[in-house]
C-alpha cells in the first residue's frame, strides 16, 4: 500500500530507472543505494541487455556502490528497490551488509525476503537489514502490470 507521505528520492529514482529498464525491453525493476543520503550506486534490470542471468537491479546497484565505496561490504547503506528481492539479490544484500531494504511491491511468486525463501529469516542468514516494503506499491505494480499486459 502506498503511504501517504511524499515519496522518497530514492524510491522515485528507482522507479525512474525501472521506467528505463522496460523501455529496453526489461523487465521493469529498478534499484538504488544510498549513503547518508547520496546516491552511491544504481542500476535497472539488465538480464537480456547483458545475457547475464545474475543482473538484477539490486546486484547492478549493489556492484555500482561497491566501486564507488572501493569495498564490498556497503556497511551503513540503504538499498531502495521496487520489487522485494529475490532470494539471489537478498543473499548478495545480506553479503554486502546493506543496513536497510526498502522494496515497492511485495513479490508471492519470486520473492526471497518476506515471502517464499525468507533468506534473511534463516538461521545461516549472517547479516540481516532492517526491512521496510510497501513504498509506491501502486506504481510499481502499474509498471509490471503494464510491461507484461503488452507482451501477452
Amino acid at each position: 500500500m502506498d503511504q501517504p507521505f511524499p515519496l522518497p528520492a530514492p524510491m522515485r529514482r528507482a522507479l525512474e530507472l525501472a521506467r528505463a529498464a522496460a523501455a529496453a525491453g526489461e523487465v521493469p525493476i529498478g534499484a538504488v543505494v544510498t549513503r547518508d543520503g547520496a546516491i552511491i550506486g544504481e542500476g535497472e534490470n539488465r538480464n537480456r541487455r547483458d545475457n547475464d542471468p545474475t543482473a538484477h537491479a539490486e546486484i547492478v546497484a549493489i556492484r555500482a556502490a561497491a566501486q564507488a565505496l572501493g569495498d564490498f561490504r556497503l556497511t551503513g547503506c540503504d538499498l531502495w528497490v521496487t520489487l522485494e528481492p529475490c532470494p539471489m539479490c537478498a543473499g548478495a544484500i545480506s553479503h554486502a551488509r546493506i543496513a536497510r531494504l526498502y522494496y515497492a511491491l511485495p513479490d508471492a511468486k519470486g520473492g526471497g525476503v518476506e515471502h517464499g525463501a525468507r533468506v534473511f529469516a534463516r538461521p545461516q542468514c549472517t547479516h540481516r537489514p532492517e526491512i521496510y516494503g510497501g513504498l509506491a506499491e501502486t506504481e510499481a505494480s502499474a509498471l509490471l502490470r503494464d510491461f507484461f499486459a503488452a507482451r501477452r
